[in-house]
């Protein structure tokens, strides 16, 4: 199987679909603990998207197992949790968690990351229609990958073709993969482009963690040691009307994770106007392994970068374009364009 086949962003501070938690387990004795713990740093030394960081987490999570830490933990979501807090304080990221696990193996046609689910209490799309004459929007909470979002995603820009102004609305969005934005941004863009970079240390190759091989993501030329993949946009062949419309990309400190490497994709070049609050600075993307004892870690194993500058927004999120309350972003686009 090829690497990164299934590959999608895992949702930002969301559980990851197919994980169950059990809380009532009785507590091992200190053999059974230390080996998930000493499982979880091993990953964290050998697979993190910064190896310096990596070590600095295995260290970490090292001491505190020779001073017996986690011993007394006998629910594991409070285990995990507290293994989160932990890792969280010797460098935060957006993405890397501890999570309750099934403990169930996964099969060749699970590997790479699993679908995440959407914000709770939200559906992938929430709002689709005209907002005045010639004025569309599209509110987006997540990019599960299925084909029922996909073919929605499809559905809606296609009924708005003749819209004079798209209005994407990101404030709620928690992340997901790339199919629902590739479709959207296929009637946005008039030729193909790149959007952004998304590298994979080669050492992590063997986690069949990485970007897709699909005709979004070609392969580049990227640093030593690290699998490079270009994300570009191929305009759609059948409808071209939206390659003329005002874009607006409305964001929050929420946004996180996918919705961020759109804001990303639409700001650099200059395809839409982003409206809103700083994003939630959830960059690296990343999938569940299994750590044993119940237990996994959502692993950051690469990140995307911006092809002009060389960096992530991991820690500091994306500046919109127009700096406001993300409560009032929509009326101030509104403002804008009576």
């Amino acid at each position: 199987m090829s690497v990164g086949v299934r590959w999608l962003f895992v949702l930002w501070m969301s559980a990851v679909a197919g994980v169950g938690c059990k809380t009532t387990e009785q507590a091992p004795d200190s053999g059974v603990r230390a080996g998930p713990v000493e499982t979880l740093a091993g990953m964290l030394e050998a697979g993190y998207v910064h190896p310096e960081t990596g070590k600095r987490y295995a260290a970490m999570l090292r001491a505190n197992l020779d001073q017996g830490a986690y011993q007394a933990y006998v629910d594991r979501a409070e285990l995990a949790s507290r293994l989160t807090a932990d890792l969280q304080a010797v460098s935060a990221d957006g993405h890397l968690r501890v999570i309750p696990s099934d403990g169930r193996p996964r099969g060749p046609r699970e590997r790479g990351p699993r679908r995440p689910r959407g914000t709770p209490g939200l559906e992938p799309i929430s709002d689709a229609r005209w907002l005045a004459d010639g004025i569309a929007y599209l509110r987006l909470n997540a990019f599960p990958g299925d084909e029922e979002t996909v073919a929605a995603v499809d559905q809606f820009m296609r009924a708005h073709a003749t819209a004079k102004v798209l209005i994407l609305d990101a404030r709620t969005h928690r992340g997901g993969g790339p199919r629902e934005m590739n479709v959207l941004l296929s009637y946005l863009f008039a030729q193909e482009t790149l959007l952004a970079y998304m590298d994979t240390p080669r050492r992590n190759l063997a986690l069949e963690c990485g970007p897709p091989e699909d005709v979004m993501m070609r392969e580049g030329q990227g640093p030593e040691g690290i699998l490079r993949r270009e994300h570009r946009v191929h305009p759609n062949t059948t409808e071209s009307r939206l390659f003329r419309a005002r874009v607006f990309y409305l964001v929050s400190k929420r946004t996180a994770s996918a919705a961020e490497h759109l804001a990303l994709a639409l700001q650099r070049t200059g395809r839409a106007t982003l409206v809103g609050e700083p994003t939630a600075g959830a960059n690296h993307f990343a999938c569940p392994q299994p750590l044993g004892d119940s237990l996994a870690v959502v692993l950051p194993v690469g990140r995307t970068v911006d092809p002009d500058t060389g960096k992530d927004w991991e820690g500091v999120g994306i500046t919109p374009d127009i700096q406001i309350p993300a409560d009032q972003a929509l009326d101030e686009v509104l403002q804008r364009l009576r």
